[in-house]
């Protein structure tokens, strides 16, 4: 009976354990999550942006870009943070969250600040060389195709000669539209904020 009551006791003990873990790492940080108010400029994606995160995500684009910038006292060189330091506050509506692992490209999270131009991110997807000489990103062709001629209300992509068809013209698919927009929606302006001391700068 006496080893009966002490393997009862094991497995309260392991019980116990697990259910406190379960509240401190489950439970508690649930509840914490619905008072993280969005950064200012941080909104809910519309449909099309929405659609454009998807096929972000399955593209796997967050293998060699990350979501979440340093803040740059912390880069080597203090350039390389592509913006403020992210907060929890920028991934209110992002589920699953892209934070990604590598930095193979630039941080992502700011990119609709710093590039807004549907033109340039059209031609970067298409041929990422015709903008950014030393780019190591794939091609994205197959969300373009080619057409003899255009109708009213299609733009074609203007590309350099060298990447420019022979005839006719390059035009993007609705998933090439869907994933700029997504692109340009990735808005985290800078906040009025010492992000190394958490104190409002004056």
């Amino acid at each position: 009976m006496k080893a009966h009551d002490t393997n009862v006791r094991y497995i309260y003990v392991a019980v116990g354990i697990l259910v406190f873990a379960a509240i401190m790492l489950v439970v508690i940080p649930s509840f914490q999550m619905k008072t993280i108010q969005p950064e200012p400029g941080v909104r809910p994606y519309s449909n099309l942006e929405a659609w454009g995160r998807d096929i972000y995500a399955r593209e796997g684009c967050f293998y060699c870009h990350s979501q979440q910038p340093r803040d740059p006292s912390l880069a080597p060189d203090g350039k390389r943070s592509w913006g403020r330091a992210s907060t929890p506050g920028d991934y209110v509506y992002d589920f699953p969250h892209l934070l990604g692992t590598m930095r193979t490209g630039p941080d992502l999270l700011n990119i609709g600040v710093r590039q807004p131009s549907d033109d340039w991110h059209l031609v970067h997807l298409y041929q990422p060389r015709a903008v950014v000489p030393w780019s190591i990103m794939p091609a994205y062709g197959y969300l373009f195709e080619w057409r003899a001629t255009v109708s009213a209300g299609i733009k074609p992509l203007t590309l350099p000669p060298a990447y420019a068809p022979p005839s006719g013209y390059i035009v993007p698919r609705p998933e090439a539209l869907a994933l700029v927009a997504y692109l340009k929606s990735l808005k985290r302006h800078e906040i009025p904020r010492d992000w190394n001391k958490g104190e409002e700068s004056p």
